[in-house]
């Protein structure tokens, strides 16, 4: 798949929204626009398997392939052909549903957004409860769509004749995935404040799954968990960097754990996991509240690698009872009821295997305020579970402008030493906001592995450093950016304003000398 090729995907996806951008925010038609590419995508892929298991030629296009399917439909051999389809798949998609058909039938004017739904629902109750409640946020009576149902209808119709432009069959399964994730970026983008709710930036996700992967190249399983899955993106790093002794991916033995509150979300992070080909088996995701309600509670109840980036400074129900929770109670003290930063810390470390790592995306307050969250910190230190700190630039994110840290933290450890990299600058800036490219994280990446001394960039703190600080893991306090100001001769500086009061001199001579030639009598 060639860089070219997956721009061209990642564009026609995203003009195929051009009518919805007419009348409606991103964070609402967000959610038409990926289930119809995730429909289409479900679609076509059974479309394509049934042709595949009954002909050796590749069809010239999708109406030809419609015709395969609906005859293979018709045959002696239909019943045994959606079996096959269901083992695969989970789910079988009727010939009058396909969307392929739906297509055919706006050409036709047949076409009714009431038969789209009943093809959702025959996906959502298909035997796989993978499907179930898939579709829950794809409302076609909502009146974002058009004040009648006519007008809805035009509407999807137009997003369905763009989207069924696009042969999916042109691209792998990596490239669809990778483009569904574009188009989650673009929604992020467009969406402001409201994106921290779904993304987490491809450059972030990618520099949490270097870390929390690094060293774990030789397991031949390997389980991840996000307590703020969100779309799911920092659980999908995984695969990407996960590789067994013979350059092997393990993507097929990597085991996902995610919950997120939102149904609207975590709906989205199911479609994206399965649009990156994440078999069922491997999927273990929920929607709840993370620190309400732990989850997971049955086994495996710790993994290999958390990741998260969860919402900054919330507020959350900090009971008494919490002070019993064993995510909490080793630390004697709760996190404030108005910043749930540590809170889901904790609960995150609490998951993780004693040779694990996690990394956690969290502002900077964590790491010197004080009150309870001071005496949390304390006892982290202290237990030698903060592993690193990195400061990564501010403007990075959509959902704030203000500069976060990646925490990384292990358990078991002897040592209680701690890693400062501070990485706030760099970045490029392109428009109002800041992106790390790929040699930044290179860089950040370079310096957590190698975990030394960089003159203005990183610094292995000692215990004894961190105590003298009492505790305070400020990243100034380790890593001096600041430069030297550069040094003022001030004879040389005495020297130019004389000349410059010379010439000064010189210049205002010259002008009255051209008065006096022009008969004025005005003198400066």
């Amino acid at each position: 798949m060639t860089g070219l090729k997956q721009e061209e995907l990642n564009s026609a996806l995203w003009a195929s929204a051009d009518e919805m951008r007419k009348t409606m925010s991103a964070d609402v038609y967000k959610d038409y626009l990926l289930g119809l590419v995730f429909y289409k995508s479900l679609s076509d892929n059974i479309l394509y398997e049934v042709v595949d298991l009954l002909e050796d030629r590749e069809p010239k296009d999708l109406e030809e392939a419609q015709a395969i399917f609906e005859e293979a439909c018709q045959s002696d051999d239909a019943e045994d052909i959606k079996n096959e389809i269901v083992h695969q798949f989970g789910c079988f998609v009727e010939p009058k549903y396909t969307f392929a058909n739906f297509a055919k039938q706006i050409n036709e004017r047949k076409f009714m957004l009431s038969d789209l739904a009943q093809a959702f629902r025959d996906i959502e109750q298909s035997q796989d409860h993978l499907y179930e409640g898939l579709f829950e946020d794809f409302d076609i009576t909502s009146k974002d769509l058009g004040k009648t149902q006519a007008e809805r209808n035009v509407l999807v119709s137009s997003v369905i004749k763009k989207l069924a432009n696009i042969n999916f069959r042109n691209y792998d399964a990596d490239a669809l995935g990778d483009a569904y994730e574009y188009l989650i970026s673009r929604f992020a983008s467009e969406s402001g404040k409201k994106a921290g709710e779904f993304y987490t930036p491809r450059a972030v996700s990618q520099l949490l799954g270097r870390i929390v992967t690094n060293g774990m190249e030789r397991k031949s399983g390997f389980s991840i968990y996000d307590p703020t899955m969100g779309s799911g993106s920092l659980l999908l790093q995984a695969k990407n960097f996960l590789l067994d002794t013979d350059e092997v991916s393990l993507t097929d033995k990597i085991q996902y754990f995610g919950q997120e509150m939102k149904n609207q979300t975590y709906n989205l992070a199911r479609m994206n996991m399965i649009l990156h080909k994440v078999s069922g088996a491997q999927q273990h995701l929920r929607q709840g509240d993370t620190l309400g309600v732990d989850w997971p509670t049955d086994e495996p109840t710790n993994f290999d690698a958390v990741v998260m980036n969860p919402p900054y400074s919330q507020n959350y129900d900090a009971h008494e009872g919490l002070l019993t929770d064993p995510r909490f109670s080793p630390y004697g003290s709760l996190p404030p009821k108005s910043k749930a930063d540590f809170a889901f810390l904790l609960h995150g470390f609490y998951h993780l295997k004693d040779n694990g790592t996690m990394g956690i995306v969290l502002p900077h307050g964590v790491l010197f305020r004080g009150s309870s969250e001071g005496t949390i910190r304390k006892k982290l230190l202290e237990n030698g579970s903060i592993y690193a700190v990195i400061g990564l630039p501010p403007g990075i994110f959509f959902s704030t402008s203000i500069p976060t840290c990646i925490v990384v933290l292990k358990k078991g450890r002897k040592e209680r030493d701690v890693l400062f990299i501070d990485a706030s600058k760099e970045f490029k800036k392109e428009g109002p906001r800041n992106y790390l490219l790929p040699e930044h994280i290179d860089k950040i990446f370079e310096a957590y592995k190698e975990r030394k001394d960089i003159e203005k960039f990183s610094h292995v703190a000692n215990f004894q450093e961190i105590q003298e600080n009492e505790f305070n893991l400020n990243i100034p306090r380790y890593v001096d950016t600041s430069e030297e100001e550069e040094e003022i001769d001030l004879a040389e500086v005495f020297a130019e304003l004389n000349k410059i009061e010379m010439e000064e001199k010189q210049s205002i001579e010259g002008l009255n000398k051209y008065f006096q030639e022009l008969g004025l009598s005005f003198k400066l």
